[in-house]
């Protein structure tokens, strides 16, 4: 059997890459040379490794004038559905959209068939994102045996694997019982491990379907209310306060659930949470010709919910943007609104729907992007530490070569038929949105390249 647990195939005998004129983080122009895996050497594009004269033996040169340069994107909610969902998604299948996307690194999440409970799962799910090379594949283990909250998982287990689980979630359902999420909180604490809380109150949301408003009352459909996700963050913002230990809450969609977290981070609790690119731009309007396109867990919330998730955003209150791409197949999403499953993709319109939402509206400059679709995912996913698995670095000498080139000024409209994910219900089919991810570099390895799978 092949031994995945060593350097990747592709990174041996790569040829290094001159990339010329690229704005770094959306800034001056310079020169990025990348060898071994690294940034070798950057600089001005006057004085930087181009402007030297002499490049590597066989060097290949990427002319990325207008091009922004940012560091790899990671993404902290994905969902691969391999093991059980193939015909949804596959690793191969999902980690193409990934790269494509601009994202050099994706958590899995542990909703599969079997779930990802036990260190064996965990295992696979990362030989398979080792297998496909296209991005690291870091999976996220179950909090509870077969998501059920009954009992926990074996975190220690996963935690030790060679897959080294650092995030733990039983996402698509909450850990509603407060006595397991203060264990759950308590033993992951040992390895600086992170609870991730998918926060759904369950007596709350029994049969909702829609954000509980006007929208949900005019289309008789069962109402999603606000409280039902504001209750567990608050709960869970004390338990880990309590505990001291790391909490990260999914899918942030109500202004009342960023007060909370602004105030528990006001106390210096480790708290961390994301938002949606499709909460960040999407209202609970959308909803009205009962297209389950439309149809997503938490809910698409009002345009006064998305104003204030955008501030929370900007302000740094929610740390990072993460898709939850939950790819379904066509029989599961074009079929009546009561029974099509909840979920969207979005690994390969994520970078574009933020820059729609918060750089087009100057709530966000390509720094502020670059941290919180880089940075601090890296960090509360633990992969800012030490290895060869190693992101969310700034583009100076010596870090991997982990980044993506995306053209700004691109604009088109987004057609899921050419997408590489193997699933098509995207909710911003027919929008027109800005940017192009033009290139993917993984360890100085194309991934993408002229905005094509080059792998």
């Amino acid at each position: 059997m092949t031994d995945w647990s060593g350097p990747w195939p592709a990174e041996q005998d790569q040829p290094p890459w001159l990339i010329r004129g690229a704005r770094l983080l959306g800034g001056a122009a310079a020169d990025l040379l990348l060898a071994g895996g690294l940034i070798a050497e950057a600089g001005s594009a006057a004085a930087g490794p181009a402007a030297a004269g002499s490049l590597p033996a066989g060097a290949q040169v990427l002319d990325a004038t207008g091009l922004i340069a940012l560091p790899g994107l990671v993404d902290l909610h994905t969902h691969l559905r391999e093991p059980g969902r193939e015909d949804a998604e596959t690793v191969e299948t999902g980690t193409a959209a990934a790269a494509l996307g601009g994202f050099t690194a994706v958590h899995a999440m542990a909703n599969t068939d079997p779930v990802a409970d036990t260190a064996g799962v965990v295992e696979q799910i990362w030989r398979l994102g080792r297998r496909a090379g296209r991005c690291d594949v870091r999976p996220v283990g179950a909090v509870t045996t077969g998501l059920a909250g009954s009992r926990l998982a074996e975190l220690g287990a996963m935690a030790d694997s060679a897959a080294r689980v650092r995030v733990f979630s039983d996402d698509g359902r909450c850990v509603s019982d407060a006595v397991l999420m203060r264990r759950a909180l308590e033993y992951v604490k040992a390895f600086d491990g992170v609870i991730a809380q998918h926060a759904q109150e369950p007596r709350l949301t029994d049969g909702a379907q829609v954000n509980e408003g006007e929208m949900s009352g005019r289309l008789g459909l069962a109402g999603w209310p606000a409280v039902a996700e504001e209750a567990i963050i608050a709960r869970d913002c004390l338990l880990a306060a309590h505990v001291g230990s790391a909490l990260h809450v999914c899918h942030v969609s109500t202004a009342g659930s960023v007060e909370i977290i602004r105030w528990a981070k006001s106390k210096g609790w480790r708290v961390t949470a994301e938002v949606t690119p499709h909460h960040l731009l999407l209202t609970d309007d959308l909803v009205a010709d009962y297209d389950p396109v439309y149809k997503v867990n938490p809910p698409l919330r009002t345009a006064a919910d998305v104003a204030a998730l955008r501030a929370g955003l900007a302000d740094g209150t929610i740390d990072c943007v993460a898709t939850d791409h939950a790819p379904h197949p066509v029989e599961a999403k074009e079929t009546e609104w009561q029974v099509a499953a909840f979920g969207m993709t979005g690994l390969e319109t994520a970078l574009r729907a933020v820059q729609e939402a918060m750089v087009e509206t100057g709530l966000l400059d390509w720094a502020g992007v670059a941290d919180r679709m880089s940075v601090r995912p890296a960090v509360i996913g633990r992969l800012d530490g030490v290895g060869a698995e190693l992101h969310g670095c700034p583009l100076v000498t010596g870090s991997p070569a982990n980044l993506v080139l995306y053209d700004p000024a691109a604009r088109d409209v987004v057609d899921p038929a050419a997408h590489a994910s193997r699933s098509r219900n995207s909710p911003f089919a027919g929008m027109t949105l800005p940017g192009r991810v033009v290139a993917t570099f993984l360890r100085g390895t194309p991934t993408v390249l002229n905005g094509k799978l080059a792998r």
